[in-house]
């Protein structure tokens, strides 16, 4: 009998061990030792248009998978000065009920090489944004720092410009350029600090854009009935609402980005918007959501690509991603939140 109750035992335990563990981990629903947290900093130029939003939602709901430090922004042309990019990062930051808990600096205003020589005095243009960076790649820990740039390249150029060191201790992945082709917005903003970066050793991945092309970021599309079938709803929900950059009160993201899409101009056939940042960070959580290939470091002479195949500093190119996976899983993220956790 005695014996009996240990095998029971044993096997209570057992179906305990499995109900409490198992389906989290079989889900995905937390990372385990194999999978861990992918650790980063979102560097955007957050109210230029409605990508950057939706990518930083992305990262906010999606909480099993990554491990945000920080968000920093930075301002190009379209997107007004420094303090209109840090409200619009503010307001998706409250619609994921993380504002006040995940640090959020302003970086660059100026050019890299308007804000250069001045990096090492008590203050500059964009000196929070940089330091930050600084600071977070320095810091001991287990797993790597991805900065995620999906904007100009100052804020980077500025940050390895002040400390050199940080190089070894971070990787870029930059949403940016038509490479191989010319032109492009996140590079026209600052060519300067483009070749900077593409000149030092820090691990550099170029998220291509390619305007009108199957192979880059743009091909990955919504139209405007298709986020108003969808969104509306959708995220979490917050107490007070935000005030959107168009007017409007907001409880939840999904509403947002129905407002976001109703003041933004269409192009190609049928008309629709690319979601160009949000696909950097969905190939950061599913790398087989894109395909990427290995090239000896070009550089940008008069705006135009020059390759340099002796080039011995490589960088990773990526293109041909999969929009239908993208796109769902987004969705299906944002439906089924987790958020981050506070830093």
């Amino acid at each position: 009998m005695k014996q009996k109750i240990i095998y029971f035992a044993i096997f209570l335990g057992c179906c305990i061990v499995w109900s409490c563990s198992s389906p989290r981990q079989e889900s995905g629903l937390e990372p385990n030792v194999e999978n861990p947290k992918i650790r980063l900093i979102y560097d955007t130029d957050a109210n230029n248009e409605l990508d950057d939003q939706f990518a930083l939602m992305y990262l906010l709901v999606n909480g099993p998978t990554f491990d945000l430090e920080g968000v920093t922004v930075n301002a190009t042309k379209s997107g007004g000065n420094i303090d209109q990019h840090y409200e619009e990062a503010k307001r998706i930051l409250q619609l994921g009920q993380r504002f006040g808990q995940i640090p959020l600096l302003k970086g660059a205003d100026a050019s890299f090489e308007a804000i250069r020589a001045h990096v090492q005095e008590t203050d500059f243009d964009g000196k929070a944004g940089v330091d930050f960076i600084i600071e977070e790649a320095n810091k001991s820990h287990d797993q790597e720092l991805i900065l995620l740039a999906v904007g100009k390249l100052t804020n980077v150029a500025l940050a390895l410009e002040k400390d050199p060191s940080i190089a070894s201790k971070m990787r870029v992945v930059w949403l940016g350029s038509n490479y191989p082709k010319p032109g492009e917005y996140n590079q026209d903003n600052d060519t300067v600090s483009v070749n900077y970066v593409l000149n030092t050793q820090v691990p550099f991945e170029m998220v291509t854009v390619r305007y009108g092309e199957p192979s880059g970021t743009d091909a990955v599309k919504v139209t405007q009935a298709e986020i108003n079938q969808k969104m509306p709803g959708m995220g979490p929900q917050i107490e007070l609402p935000i005030i959107g950059r168009h007017g409007g009160e907001f409880f939840n993201f999904g509403d947002y980005a129905v407002s976001l899409f109703e003041h933004i101009d269409y192009y190609s056939d049928p008309p629709a918007r690319a979601l160009f940042d949000m696909v950097a960070a969905a190939i950061l959580k599913n790398p087989d959501w894109g395909e990427k290939k290995e090239i000896p470091a070009p550089i940008l002479i008069n705006n135009e690509w020059v390759e340099r195949p002796g080039n011995p500093r490589k960088i990773i190119v990526w293109e041909n991603f999969d929009r239908d996976a993208v796109i769902n899983d987004f969705y299906h993220t944002l439906e089924n939140y987790q958020l981050v956790n506070p830093k």
